[in-house]
């Protein structure tokens, strides 16, 4: 840019002025691509370890749910004195009735819902089976949904307040869980 100085005022030389500016074009073809190519990456890392954080986390919830139920089956057979439930809908049940031995609203309507398996945080949970007549054992397990996207294993718990996991994801329980 040129400038000259004339009787105390400031003259610019437009065109020189004009030419010097710089030009707003965009980025190139070339910088795009890197940029895509760089955000390609960080997702191709981070997704897989997301996908492993979700699934222990639901991990971790089955086997709190699971503890929930125990302690609610613990509840459900010193309150009601007719053994242990056979389902989860009867240590939930409706909250518009008064608990009984048929609802005793001891679970949440999610765990404790009306019809088994009942879905909660990538898992199923359900009552297997009861033993006695009034029941005085019972298995709850608890699956996942989608084995390998929303848990790997499966977990079951007793009236021992054991909790077991199937490394396979199904029902036969046979590792503890620490």
């Amino acid at each position: 840019m040129k400038a000259r100085i004339n009787h105390g005022h400031l003259r610019l030389n437009l065109a020189t002025f004009a030419n010097s500016a710089p030009r707003n074009r965009g980025f190139s073809l070339i910088e795009l691509l890197i940029v895509i190519a760089i955000i390609l990456i960080v997702a191709a890392i981070a997704v897989p370890n997301l996908m492993r954080a979700r699934m222990s986390a639901n991990e971790a919830a089955a086997v709190s749910s699971l503890r929930t139920v125990s302690s609610a089956q613990v509840t459900y057979a010193a309150t009601y004195s007719v053994g242990f439930a056979n389902n989860l809908t009867k240590l939930g049940g409706n909250p518009a009735t008064p608990p009984d031995a048929n609802g005793a609203h001891i679970l949440d309507w999610v765990i404790g819902c009306g019809a088994e398996p009942c879905p909660r945080s990538g898992y199923a949970f359900r009552v297997e089976s009861v033993v006695g007549n009034p029941p005085t054992d019972y298995k709850a397990v608890g699956v996942p949904l989608q084995l390998g996207s929303s848990g790997r294993r499966g977990f079951c718990t007793s009236q021992a307040n054991l909790l077991m996991a199937d490394n396979n994801g199904g029902t036969a329980c046979t590792a503890p869980i620490q």
